[in-house]
């Protein structure tokens, strides 16, 4: 259940934004927010999610801290998407693991680690994990492919089927019909927003991030790493058409088009997080909440590691350290697809749906 006291905090402040409206320039949250006159608890949750936490705002703002009303958006609309991703978690009982989301990401990831390295060593044996494997197929001899694709796949389902469930919830709440969230003018809209990135340009100049000057090097990290996310996934696509289609098997050669897909985006990934990682350590933490900062950096530094192994593997593949690497690059994936709905990833999800009602009330509000 989300904090009254959260809730009434939260609206304090949009009660003086609305009075203000001296930052309606900088992103979709000041016109959402204009367009109310008294805030509702699932008003307030919408904002939060719609916020992408440029702090322009914060920087910009007359009545932020040191000053008696203290006004600091970007802090308790962060503490509220917080809140959020816990209140909508599926399973409910799960929902705990946004308790120190950081650290039980860690611990996750390290544990999925450990227990696809002890399969391999009890299942197969250390003659086989650390010997050198070479030609088609030499992936699965150390695991074998059914091992791979299986539980991977079932971790992803279930983590997209969490999400969804999640934000039909969180939809029902904030806007009411399931059929508007297929709106097929509004769902363009948003898409076009989310790809671009719309709302990390702060109006044309970019994010005060990570402190008060202007700059548009977060938003071009995020790109870095949602288009190297793309890029991967199409490595996987093309590398199942092999396997499935052409029959044939991995490991494929270097100037191969999954291999080529995969490696630039590892390659992006890698750069992307990195440098998100940096921002977040440079990063002002007068307008951050905690909570959400160390449920950025797990995500960030399970995707540094999943695209750091995988790249490592890639160069290794023809060594004795090829099994202990496989072992270790699937574990991290399976620690990323378990945490997936339960960490940072889950803002992909509700932003997006937050989006999509802002093209719905903005299209109404203009009367088009």
């Amino acid at each position: 259940m989300l904090s009254p006291d959260l809730l009434a905090e939260a609206g304090r402040q949009m009660a003086i934004c609305n009075a203000c409206r001296y930052c309606e320039g900088y992103c979709a949250v000041f016109p959402a927010m204009e367009r109310r006159r008294t805030f509702t608890d699932t008003d307030l949750v919408y904002l939060a999610n719609l916020c992408f936490e440029c702090r322009d705002c914060y920087y910009a703002c007359p009545y932020a801290p040191p000053h008696q009303l203290a006004v600091n958006v970007p802090k308790v609309l962060a503490e509220l998407r917080t809140e959020t991703y816990r209140d909508y978690a599926a399973p409910r009982f799960v929902s705990r693991l946004f308790r120190r989301n950081g650290l039980a990401v860690g611990l996750i990831a390290v544990a999925a680690v450990a227990i696809v390295a002890l399969l391999v060593l009890a299942l197969r044996g250390p003659s086989v994990l650390f010997a050198t494997h070479l030609g088609e197929g030499a992936f699965y001899a150390v695991i074998p492919f059914a091992g791979m694709v299986l539980p991977a796949s079932a971790l992803l389902l279930y983590a997209l089927g969490a999400l969804l469930v999640g934000v039909v919830r969180f939809w029902r709440d904030t806007r009411g019909t399931l059929r508007e969230l297929i709106d097929a003018r509004a769902v363009v809209r948003a898409t076009r927003d989310a790809l671009g990135l719309e709302y990390l340009k702060g109006g044309g100049a970019g994010c005060t991030y990570p402190d008060a000057r202007f700059s548009h090097a977060r938003r071009r990290l995020h790109h870095l790493v949602f288009y190297g996310f793309l890029l991967d996934l199409a490595a996987t696509t093309v590398a199942a058409i092999y396997h499935h289609v052409l029959g044939w098997q991995a490991p494929y050669p270097l100037g191969s088009l999954p291999v080529v897909l995969g490696t630039v985006g590892g390659v992006l990934l890698l750069v992307g997080a990195g440098g998100l990682l940096s921002l977040k350590r440079r990063s002002d933490r007068q307008p951050a909440d905690r909570a959400m900062l160390g449920m950025d950096v797990g995500f960030l530094a399970l995707l540094f590691l999943t695209s750091l192994t995988g790249l490592l593997l890639l160069a290794l593949r023809e060594t004795p350290a090829m099994g202990t690497l496989l072992a270790v690059h699937l574990g991290t994936v399976g620690g990323l697809f378990i945490t997936l709905p339960y960490g940072k990833f889950a803002h992909v999800a509700f932003r997006y749906a937050a989006l999509v009602q802002n093209s719905i009330e903005s299209r109404r509000s203009s009367g088009a």
